[in-house]
C-alpha cells in the first residue's frame, strides 16, 4: 500500500518549506518516525519523519523544491 509523504504545517503563518536534503533515498527501507529529509522554512529548519515503515518507493519532491504546506514529498 502506498502512503504519500506531505508537508506538514510547520508553524501558524508557514505556508511552504523548501527541501534543504534527503537523508534517505529511493530503495532504502525506512522505520515509521525514522527521518527521511531536511526542510527550510522563513522561521525553522527541521527533519521531517516517515508516517510509516517500509520502502521509499519515489521522491516526488527533489533538493531545493519549495513545497506547499500539504504538498507531496514522497512515496513510501
Amino acid at each position: 500500500m502506498a502512503i504519500s509523504v506531505q508537508m506538514p504545517a510547520l508553524g501558524e503563518s508557514v505556508t511552504e518549506g523548501t527541501v534543504t536534503r534527503w537523508l534517505k533515498q529511493e530503495g532504502d527501507t525506512v522505520e515509521q518516525d525514522e527521518p527521511l529529509l531536511e526542510v527550510s522554512t522563513d522561521k525553522v529548519d527541521t527533519e521531517i519523519p516517515s508516517p510509516a515503515a517500509g520502502v521509499l518507493k519515489k521522491i516526488v519532491a527533489q533538493e531545493d523544491d519549495t513545497v506547499e504546506v500539504g504538498g507531496e514529498l514522497a512515496v513510501i
